[in-house]
């Protein structure tokens, strides 16, 4: 995963799109004293806020209709996500052109041999060289038109590359959760959306970006997301871009301190079909407590008009602390965090099944 950038109403291509954060936070009522944890220096920081539960007037109000709440909820085995989650850091740091980042490919893929899944193949030209970058995709198929997209990335920092670095939460959390994922879908006729689970790679900036203590050498927006964006330019000249509904993207969700941002890069009104999604389940205590932009692997998506929501912890230790550090470690991490933001994707597929007409992009 990567920054997040205080710019509450930022023009993709006009602002410096990176990954870091400038925040503001609100402490013992003096507004105006800010955290910055952004590496882009000169960012201008967000204001955090806490969002009200969303209410059917509220839901008419921004002009989308929620579906009544019916049925059991979904679950996932989190206990077996969080397994996954330990035999991908088991192999070691994966960064880009390993050995450890193909066996993490071979492991990936092997979970997915009796699924339908596409390998996206290519060569990415980066400051570093030419590297093979490998965008996997499993299909499970539903009976509506349409395609809702589940999305992480699965490289590890590539500048930490000769450290213990494993992102055991910044990558790692959210490939195993995939392929929980994987398990719940496979062999059960969808009655909604298709839903294509998308493991995407060389998405860490291949420079030194300011992040985990380096110097910057190269800003984040021109050295990154190499996977992710290819993937968007390819579906959109083959035209599936036009049937995706929903871009949903999981990113450093182990965290055991949950508590996932509301990101201003992503679409609105699906932020709030999230927390209504979080709200149901009982986990709105998880959601939201602040505002800010995160530049991630859905901005390729976002800026192509796909609805798009960023599920991102961005305070991992104190002060984000443990981000790209060799203490992105395993015991940081918590199956509970899993089955929250794991239930909480599901109820929000869930309900995104039943909205119809669903707003417009």
């Amino acid at each position: 995963m990567e920054e997040a950038s205080g710019h509450a109403a930022a023009d993709f291509e006009g602002q410096g799109l990176m990954k870091r954060v400038s925040l503001a936070i609100l402490l013992l009522g003096l507004v105006g004293t800010f955290v910055s944890c952004d590496r882009e220096k000169d960012a201008a920081p967000v204001r955090a806020e806490s969002p009200a539960p969303i209410s059917p007037a509220d839901a008419t109000a921004l002009k989308i209709s929620l579906p009544p709440d019916s049925g059991p909820p979904p679950t996932i085995d989190s206990a077996r996500a969080f397994e996954y989650v330990k035999e991908i850091v088991a192999f070691g740091p994966r960064p880009l052109g390993s050995a450890n980042h193909k066996k993490v490919e071979d492991f990936i893929l092997a979970h997915l041999k009796s699924d339908a899944v596409e390998n996206d193949i290519f060569t990415a030209d980066t400051p570093e060289g030419k590297f093979p970058v490998h965008n996997m995709i499993a299909k499970f198929p539903g009976t509506k038109d349409g395609i809702i997209v589940i999305a992480s990335h699965y490289d590890t920092n590539y500048p930490l590359r000769h450290t213990s670095f494993v992102g055991a939460n910044d990558g790692g959390s959210s490939s195993g959760l995939l392929l929980e994922f994987a398990n719940q879908l496979r062999g059960k006729p969808r009655e909604g959306y298709s839903i294509w689970l998308v493991w995407d790679d060389a998405e860490e900036a291949i420079k030194p970006d300011g992040s985990g203590g380096l110097r910057q050498e190269m800003p984040f927006e021109q050295d990154s997301l190499y996977g992710i964006s290819h993937l968007a330019k390819k579906w959109e000249a083959d035209g599936t871009l036009k049937k995706i509904k929903a871009f949903l993207l999981a990113d450093m969700v182990g965290d055991a301190d949950l508590n996932i941002e509301r990101d201003t890069y992503s679409t609105p009104w699906l932020e709030d079909v999230v927390y209504e999604a979080a709200s149901r389940l009982g986990y709105q205590s998880h959601f939201f407590a602040r505002t800010l932009a995160v530049s991630d692997d859905h901005i390729p998506f976002a800026k192509r008009g796909v609805a798009s929501a960023d599920f991102i912890d961005f305070n991992y230790g104190y002060n984000d602390v443990f981000w790209h550090t060799t203490e992105d470690t395993v015991d940081k991490l918590s199956p509970k965090s899993l089955e929250i933001v794991g239930g909480t994707m599901l109820e929000t597929i869930r309900i995104l099944d039943k909205m119809d007409p669903l707003p417009p992009k």
